[in-house]
């Protein structure tokens, strides 16, 4: 009977955790994620949503600049998660190679600019903590960290292009 019990407990115990999950997120990341689609749809209107097209597709145009520029401008001004956003306005078939510089970029600029990716901040420390304990700067590492995920995230988004592409032919 007692197994019984304890099953019973353990299966509702799974809805529980799931539930304050689902609280954590409700009080924590999305009002925050919410207040900045808000801020970021407010000034696309206040721009206008034309110009900001146009200046996104000027950018996407590009494919160096569509998986270096483009990646980077999302990732500062929009932070993760938020900047993967910014795929609205590539074509179809350029979204899941945008996913993946973006996504691929939100660690290589933390060293520089760490409001892009506070949440993952402890990589960044820990990288750089061999340098901090022999007390050398950690410009030099941060900008290589940076420049090294710019190469890496146009690599990563013409290849993903390069294969979506050859998945999307019928």
């Amino acid at each position: 009977m007692d197994f019984l019990v304890e099953l019973a407990e353990g299966f509702i115990g799974i809805f529980n955790a799931g539930g304050g999950v689902l609280t954590s997120l409700v009080t924590g990341i999305l009002p925050t994620l919410i207040v900045l689609l808000t801020f970021v749809n407010a000034i696309i209107v206040l721009i206008g949503e034309e110009r900001v097209t146009g200046f996104a597709r000027l950018m996407t145009k590009n494919i160096i600049l569509r998986y270096t520029v483009f990646p980077v401008l999302a990732v500062f001004f929009l932070t993760n998660p938020m900047c993967y956003s910014f795929g609205k306005f590539v074509e179809e078939k350029q979204k899941p190679a945008f996913y993946d510089a973006a996504v691929s970029f939100v660690h290589p600029i933390t060293g520089l600019f760490p409001h892009a990716n506070a949440g993952e901040l402890f990589v960044w420390l820990g990288i750089s903590s061999g340098l901090t304990t022999l007390g050398l700067s950690l410009g030099p590492l941060a900008l290589r960290y940076f420049i090294v995920g710019v190469i890496v995230i146009l690599i990563r988004g013409i290849v993903t292009e390069t294969l979506t592409k050859m998945m999307w032919k019928d």
